[in-house]
């Protein structure tokens, strides 16, 4: 690995090792024996990451929502929307190098995960504020009033960020293109209407991707 923290104006990808190291303004890191319990200001950020064991061992981030968010009310959303808005957004991302087999079909373990990354994003940032606006505005257009699910994609963003800005050396001293796992999360909503069968059935669950076009 040839860095251990890139930052664009709305974009910061920091392994986990520096992060936990010297974690960035508004989180402290408490060292126990079973490993780290990371701290954040939910005013300013929202954190998105579950709990995961690592070399050093095991990983909690003490107020993060977790991957998948639920909300059961009309308050729950708009706070979480308004956080979506205005709030640094950090996930845990994977940088994997894809495993194939002689005959050149892909092994039963698929990837192999290089490097592990604290990423946050900007959400005031103008165009990914527009994106995440217009994706949610859509979402609840297109569910009138029934329990959903969204599933929001960062992978585009985040590869077309990183082919000018990551660069990743493998045990073999070989340069990979990583494949990005875990580029995403998920809203939850459940609404309270007594028969909700688009939501029992399949039929709410949307799903939008945030992208840039990324060329300096």
């Amino acid at each position: 690995m040839t860095i251990n923290k890139v930052s664009h104006s709305w974009m910061e990808v920091t392994e986990v090792e520096e992060f936990l190291r010297e974690p960035p303004a508004g989180f402290s890191v408490e060292v126990l024996s079973s490993g780290y319990r990371v701290h954040s200001e939910p005013e300013k950020s929202l954190v998105l990451i579950d709990d995961f064991d690592s070399c050093t061992g095991k990983i909690v981030f003490q107020k993060s929502l977790g991957r998948n968010v639920k909300m059961h009310n009309l308050w729950e959303y708009t706070s979480m929307r308004k956080s979506l808005l205005t709030k640094k957004i950090y996930l845990l991302m994977s940088a994997c190098e894809d495993n194939f087999s002689v005959t050149g079909k892909k092994a039963a373990n698929e990837a192999r995960v290089l490097k592990q990354f604290v990423v946050s994003i900007d959400s005031n940032s103008p165009f990914i504020k527009w994106q995440m606006e217009r994706g949610l505005d859509w979402t609840i257009s297109s569910v009138a009033g029934e329990s959903y699910r969204v599933d929001i994609d960062l992978t585009e963003l985040l590869e077309s960020w990183a082919a000018k800005n990551i660069h990743i050396i493998t045990d073999k001293l070989i340069k990979v293109k990583p494949v990005w796992r875990d580029a995403s999360f998920t809203l939850k909503y459940y609404s309270d209407a007594l028969f909700d069968f688009p939501h029992w059935f399949g039929f709410s669950k949307r799903k939008f991707n945030v992208s840039i076009s990324y060329s300096s």
